[in-house]
């Protein structure tokens, strides 16, 4: 197998893997009784993985996998949450209530276990 068809082969594996943690933590959050509003909603400036009900509010969830939580959390980087953000802002300009509307950033962290963490309001100390 050729360097490119390792890249190309990589990056369809971690692309799958990537959704199927997305599917994990959407069956997790409609468990306890948050439905799914949106999966890998894409907006001008990014994606976000997944968009969960609370009541009239909204959760914008970043899912995060890697071999241990710990490497998971450290790709989370300040660009991105940055990229979160307009990306949420965004999204909230489609919603009758706006930038009224309550909402919170929780990450999702899957290890190579397949275990999960939740981190509700992982941004709240930026």
């Amino acid at each position: 197998m050729t360097q490119t068809a390792q890249r190309s082969h990589a990056g369809a594996m971690s692309y799958h893997a990537g959704v199927a943690a997305e599917g994990r933590i959407a069956q997790d959050y409609e468990r306890r009784g948050f439905p799914l509003a949106n999966q890998r909603w894409r907006g001008k400036g990014g994606e976000i993985d997944l968009i969960v009900r609370d009541g009239d509010g909204l959760i914008f969830v970043e899912v995060k996998q890697s071999r241990s939580f710990d490497r998971a959390a450290q790709r989370i980087s300040r660009k991105q949450i940055q990229r979160i953000y307009n990306c949420a802002e965004e999204y909230l300009g489609t919603q009758p209530r706006g930038g009224l509307t309550d909402i919170r950033f929780d990450v999702a962290l899957v290890n190579g276990h397949g275990e999960t963490q939740i981190i509700e309001n992982a941004f709240a100390h930026l």
